[in-house]
């Protein structure tokens, strides 16, 4: 099941909720990658937060569009950090050493 994002516009503090289930993967990366700058690019967004409890699947592409996003968010002010990371997001990110990138 590809990769499925899914968020609320800013509340009044700033905050985007957002939601990413099922595969991050080669296939799907580059369009979630380019999603989430585009939240963050969002005049009003200045935190986003990325629930992945139903993310089932990351492979290093995913990884690095994550990466690639929190770096474009950094670019504008708006900080990302992801939240409630299932077991394959937890491991590949304790595997890869990210897990200060993204506040965990």
């Amino acid at each position: 099941m590809d990769a499925t994002l899914v968020y609320e516009p800013a509340d009044a503090d700033g905050l985007v909720v957002a939601t990413l289930s099922g595969e991050l993967d080669l296939d799907r990366a580059d369009a979630v990658r380019d999603q989430l700058a585009g939240i963050a690019a969002d005049p009003a967004c200045r935190y986003l937060r990325i629930d992945v409890a139903g993310l089932d699947f990351i492979d290093s592409y995913g990884l690095g569009a994550l990466v690639s996003a929190r770096n474009s968010a950094a670019a504008t002010g708006v900080t990302m950090t992801l939240a409630e990371p299932s077991p394959p997001v937890r491991k590949a990110i304790e595997v890869t050493g990210l897990g200060h990138v993204f506040g965990l």
